[in-house]
């Protein structure tokens, strides 16, 4: 059974009877842009909110199979390196009455839904959190069928988030700078010719700090996975930067036993 309403722009379905009850996904999408490391949000066409992008889990699906289902279809990208991260099971999780009770969604929308679809929806969800890191002009990003806007922003810049999504992002952050050394970063955040310039700013970004510019060279030059290439030209030749790529191969297999870096 497919429960539909209708609302202003299009159908909105919720197939209850093949989704997993209580259970959900939402994605942490990064991207590296104009120096700038940046997350992958959604626009409401119901609320002035944003979101991550997530949804329901179907009974066929595993959950990184779900995961990686919303990825793709967000992105227009496969093969997305992906990794969980934490799940969040607040007893209090119950994310569209507390929306409701602050006015920050349409209670019409809500109404419109048969009986049992809003009392499947207004139970507490438990949502299941992943990361991934995408080469944003790779990408092609699109809403989903609740959102009218998909667009890329700063983590230093990020709008006003539904629920509980800035603690996800957040919490997605701290993972990810315990466990730096053994993730792909570099080779998936970058573009395939990079400066050390950018590769310093992409991990100044993440780690939230600033650093010395000679010793993160001279670290990330003797770990021998980055091959120079030509100098990228953009105006006097004697200060032009060199660029990089990365020995793939070297790379995968160093990050296996982590860089063993302190920053």
């Amino acid at each position: 059974m497919i429960n539909k309403t209708r609302s202003k722009t299009e159908d909105i379905e919720f197939d209850i009877d093949n989704l997993i009850p209580g259970n959900s996904v939402d994605c942490v999408i990064f991207g590296f842009e104009n120096q700038q490391l940046k997350i992958l949000l959604l626009k409401w066409k119901f609320s002035n909110l944003w979101t991550l992008p997530g949804g329901f889990i179907y009974k066929t699906d595993d959950m990184d199979s779900a995961a990686r289902r919303i990825l793709e279809e967000r992105t227009n990208l496969e093969n997305i390196f992906l990794n969980q991260f934490h799940t969040f099971g607040n007893m209090n999780r119950n994310l569209l009455h507390k929306a409701f009770n602050e006015k920050k969604l349409d209670k019409n929308i809500f109404y419109s839904l048969d009986e049992e679809t809003r009392k499947w929806i207004s139970s507490r969800f438990i949502t299941t959190g992943y990361f991934a890191f995408i080469d944003i002009k790779s990408s092609s990003p699109k809403p989903d069928y609740l959102s009218e806007k998909c667009e890329w922003f700063s983590i230093d810049e990020l709008p006003n988030l539904v629920y509980d999504h800035n603690d996800i992002i957040k919490k997605a952050l701290d993972y990810i700078r315990i466990q730096l050394n053994y993730l792909p970063v570099s080779i998936n955040l970058l573009p395939h010719k990079f400066t050390m310039q950018q590769l310093q700013k992409l991990y100044e970004d993440i780690l939230k700090k600033k650093l010395e510019r000679s010793n993160f060279q001279r670290k990330m030059l003797k770990l021998g996975i980055f091959i120079r290439m030509e100098k990228e030209y953009t105006g006097s030749a004697n200060k032009a930067p060199y660029l990089y790529c990365i020995d793939k191969p070297k790379y995968i297999e160093l990050i296996k036993n982590g860089i063993g870096f302190t920053y």
